[in-house]
């Protein structure tokens, strides 16, 4: 007889899709057979806190496992990542994580992995102080690959554990109020009338922090397109641009249509244009952008390939919230950490620079351009637009200022720091000379 999807077996196919077939967690199948919601937030959860401290759990595994287990046995592996994480990490009652997890493996057809998965956890409740005090002289106690934190400590000497700490530490909920349909003020009460602990940002004039985090549709006003999911640092993008009415912007990495949003309910008679090269993900921001109540030109196309949508009018403010290795939103997405390698940020730095070239000409004299990344890796941002500027004397730099670390010719957020994901932004200004 066929069994019932559980949690536990739902977070071993989720690893799998995650670690086997380089999905991120939000186009993992694994949850949608979960059709109790508990259920599916348990899975969830798990699989977030298992893929957040895995390098930790698999040192923790290796100190406890008499012989290493075969690779066909990657199921039972993560079983016992999992298990260690609850006993680590969880407040699960112990003994109830013990049996649970083993009595996974007999689900599994694995019989055989029952008493090891019991005698490998319950070794670790017996030795947990010494094996955490020893965790805690190595670098597998931050939890990254040794590239990402080398890259780190290189780019931010002196910060590269703190880098690393923030993105293991979950980000807060943070949404973004819709202007056009309430007020920062009434926004606030209506959340506070619904029992939420509602708070504000300093840097972001439009973000509400919202505690309990809850799923999207319990948020009273969320399918009505009142507010939107959206880190603060995501955020400063709209002000950056300094929007004027009327003015033709291009948003030219759009999907899945955040900063797109948020341009229009800042200033909604702007003449946009959003692409994206993606039609699938195109559809996600014609569906965010309806549920906002907003519009815009959209485009399935490569923004570095003007000749295939750009119709020779010029833009007075372009938008490239650049492709990039995204090691600044790690807190949200702790699944980057195994699916990025040293060698996708060459190839991250090449697509970026290939945008900057090739949009450059579509900004009108005195227009505006906004470079952004969710990257803290320089490769990406102070050096890419450092060597932007060296090849276009015609581009000067703005800044910003005012907030996070002064990196070259623009402006760094740190994981955590002003409690936001890891932003770089730098403004780019077209001479009219």
């Amino acid at each position: 007889m066929k069994q019932r999807p559980d949690g536990r077996r739902a977070t071993l196919n989720a690893l799998g899709e995650v670690l086997e077939d380089h999905r991120s967690l939000a186009e993992v199948r694994a949850f949608d057979a979960l059709t109790d919601p508990r259920e599916r937030a348990f899975a969830r959860r798990l699989s977030y806190g298992v893929l957040r401290w895995k390098r930790a759990l698999d040192w923790l595994a290796d100190q406890l496992l008499q012989r290493p287990l075969r690779r066909k046995e990657r199921a039972v592996r993560r079983l016992l990542l999992l298990g260690l994480y609850q006993l680590w990490k969880e407040d699960t009652a112990a003994h109830a994580a013990v049996h649970a997890t083993a009595e996974t493996a007999r689900s599994l057809g694995k019989p055989w992995a029952v008493g090891l998965i019991n005698a490998v956890l319950r070794n670790f409740q017996r030795q947990e102080a010494a094996l955490l005090d020893a965790l805690e002289q190595r670098p597998e106690r931050l939890a990254h690959a040794d590239w990402m934190l080398e890259a780190f400590e290189r780019d931010w000497p002196g910060l590269g554990v703190r880098i690393a700490e923030g993105n293991n530490t979950p980000g807060p909920l943070w949404l973004r109020v819709n202007r056009q349909r309430n007020t920062l003020e009434a926004a606030r009460m209506a959340l506070q009338q619904a029992g939420f602990t509602v708070a504000g940002h300093p840097l972001a004039p439009d973000a509400l922090a919202l505690l309990p985090a809850v799923p999207v549709a319990e948020i009273p006003g969320f399918a009505t397109g009142d507010f939107s999911v959206q880190d603060p640092a995501a955020q400063l993008a709209v002000d950056l641009l300094d929007l004027h009415p009327g003015q033709r912007v291009l948003d030219a990495c759009a999907a899945p249509g955040g900063k797109t949003g948020h341009l229009l309910e800042r200033v909604p008679k702007l003449q946009l244009t959003a692409l994206d090269r993606s039609p699938e993900r195109l559809e996600r921001v014609g569906e965010n952008l309806d549920r906002l109540g907003l519009d815009a030109q959209l485009h399935a196309a490569d923004a570095g390939d003007a000749s295939a949508w750009w119709d020779h009018t010029p833009f007075d403010r372009i938008l490239i919230d650049a492709p990039c290795t995204a090691t600044g939103v790690i807190r949200r997405h702790p699944e980057i950490k195994w699916l990025r390698s040293a060698d996708q940020v060459n190839e991250a730095v090449r697509q970026q620079a290939r945008l900057l070239n090739a949009l450059w000409p579509l900004l009108r004299a005195d227009g505006i351009l906004v470079y952004a990344t969710c990257s803290v890796l320089r490769q990406e941002n102070s050096q890419q637009v450092e060597a932007f500027l060296d090849a276009h004397r015609e581009a000067r730099c703005l800044g910003p200022d005012g907030f996070g670390h002064e990196a070259g010719p623009g402006r760094q957020l740190l994981p955590g720091e002003e409690d936001t994901d890891g932003f770089y932004y730098a403004v780019l200004r077209k001479s009219p000379f």
